[in-house]
């Protein structure tokens, strides 16, 4: 395979271990509607996909409607905004990965379906070196992902044909994200969800450390 010249990267679960604030922000939210809260462990399978299908996944079926949904998600901001960066820091290794890989001639970006507000506030303060070229979070009129249009966007920006893409993350969404934009599709085992899950949502490689990563763009 030809040296890949871009390297996309997802956030949660990728980056930065989020799941507590998630978790946490999510349950406080719950708990103030008056409805009942989840295990952490159980946002494993929750996030991924969007603060607005986040909440849908965390009600109980009978008050899973427009109203509620409304009503937790704007409780949900307002307490993420508080405990965004409690808890959340980089995984081990990503800081010591990102700085070898500005050695690299790669381009490198973010692609997040979390909200670009929350999206810039994570990578500024939590990984404060940003060698990211471009920090793209949930946008208005840009489909979440899977919907390939936001890497797309990216590969454009960087001059840089799809299949010449790295996308990296922990979810089937980033894998379907990366099939969908025809780029190589890398699973890491490190965040929210399993290998086999990678693995059958079509990713090329997982692999179990930053450091790995490196060895794909030599």
């Amino acid at each position: 395979m030809t040296q890949p010249r871009a390297a996309i990267f997802d956030l949660d679960g990728t980056l930065l271990d989020t799941l507590h604030d998630l978790a946490d922000s999510a349950n406080e939210a719950l708990a103030a509607a008056g409805l009942p809260v989840h295990p952490v462990d159980a946002y494993r399978t929750f996030v991924g996909d969007g603060m607005n299908v986040l909440i849908q996944r965390i009600l109980p079926e009978e008050r899973n409607n427009d109203e509620t949904v409304a009503h937790v998600l704007e409780l949900y901001r307002a307490a993420y905004g508080r405990r965004w960066n409690s808890k959340s820091r980089p995984y081990a290794g990503i800081p010591e990965m990102l700085h070898e890989i500005s050695s690299h001639p790669v381009m490198l970006a973010v692609l997040s379906n979390k909200p670009q507000k929350f999206t810039e506030l994570c990578i500024e303060h939590l990984l404060p070196e940003n060698p990211f070229q471009l920090v793209y979070g949930q946008r208005d009129n840009v489909p979440r992902k899977p919907d390939p249009t936001g890497a797309l966007e990216i590969a454009e920006a960087f001059q840089t044909p799809p299949e010449q893409c790295l996308f990296i993350g922990d979810t089937r969404t980033d894998m379907l994200t990366a099939l969908g934009a025809g780029m190589r599709a890398i699973g890491v085992s490190w965040g929210f969800r399993s290998v086999e899950e990678l693995m059958d949502s079509g990713a090329e490689r997982v692999i179990h450390h930053p450091a790995e990563l490196l060895e794909l763009l030599s």
